[in-house]
């Protein structure tokens, strides 16, 4: 198994993530789900200058993207979205796009659970088939109850992949997997014939090694049911405004080139703009925790 980065973790420029990620050992970029932003053929060459593939994407689901929205208009668009994301990565080359099907940070329900299951299957299922059509797997990503209320453990995620398609695929999180499953080892043998994607952070989304996750327990298991895709790293440091603070000045107070949508997304996963050297530590620590298990 290789090692992959997420980008929307911090704000800066894509060439500034590759040139940090590629001297410590990572070989993939899950690209941030902003189709807008991104020219793919200056992408491509960015990628090929630092010798790094796209191994693909997730869904960023903030405002009214919804695949299980009672609006039928906040469903279309977002399956277009989700179709967005699809083309970028298939244009850069990539494998695959985590779809978290509800809006991150809505923890209530919108309709009864029937609607909503019927909603988010035929949802899925048109993205499903432009997925197919492009060669881009989809996997369904269960996160947890704080973030959303449909779909949190990996049985769930399975169902539902299940009622999308024959090679719909499932997308684990091990930071999601340490609040929701009871025995998560059992959840990737239970995924394992679907697993297309697997995100990493510690028990308290800090960089692997950081936290109490047994990560040569998580790989073994990866490694006995054939997962040979990359780890994406995903870490979300949590912030820390107290005196108790381990990391002083680690909170960078004026940050470029945020975005309203990166800036409420991380402060949906209760993180922030952190400093570059506080972030590049973490992608190192990342890298020198889970590179010698791979």
């Amino acid at each position: 198994m290789p090692l992959a980065i997420h980008n929307w973790m911090r704000a800066e420029p894509l060439e500034a993530t590759l040139a940090r990620i590629k001297p410590l050992g990572y070989d993939y970029l899950e690209i941030q789900g902003t189709p807008a932003d991104y020219d793919t053929k200056e992408v491509r060459q960015l990628l090929k200058k630092y010798d790094v593939r796209c191994w693909g994407s997730v869904t960023l689901m903030l405002g009214e993207r919804n695949l299980l929205a009672d609006d039928p208009g906040a469903r279309a668009r977002s399956v277009q979205y989700v179709k967005d994301i699809i083309t970028m990565v298939k244009e850069l080359d990539g494998t695959m796009v985590s779809v978290v099907p509800g809006t991150v940070g809505k923890i209530m329900p919108g309709a009864r659970p029937e609607e909503e299951w019927g909603w988010a299957v035929a949802s899925l299922q048109e993205c499903y088939e432009f997925a197919q059509a492009s060669g881009i797997k989809l996997g369904i990503e269960p996160i947890n109850r704080f973030e959303t209320y449909f779909i949190n453990r990996g049985e769930q995620a399975y169902a539902l992949a299940e009622a999308t398609g024959p090679d719909c695929g499932v997308c684990l999180d091990i930071f999601h997997m340490n609040l929701e499953e009871p025995d998560y080892y059992t959840t990737i043998r239970h995924c394992a014939d679907r697993l297309v994607g697997f995100h990493v952070a510690d028990n308290n989304r800090m960089a692997p090694g950081m936290g109490h996750i047994d990560w040569p327990a998580v790989v073994r298991t990866l490694q006995e049911v054939g997962f040979d895709g990359p780890l994406s790293v995903e870490f979300a440091a949590p912030v820390d405004r107290t005196p108790a603070n381990p990391y002083p000045g680690n909170i960078d107070t004026d940050p470029q080139g945020l975005s309203e949508e990166a800036r409420k997304f991380l402060e949906d996963h209760g993180s922030s703009a952190l400093t570059e050297e506080f972030y590049t530590m973490l992608t190192r620590k990342s890298a020198e925790t889970l590179l010698p298990l791979l």
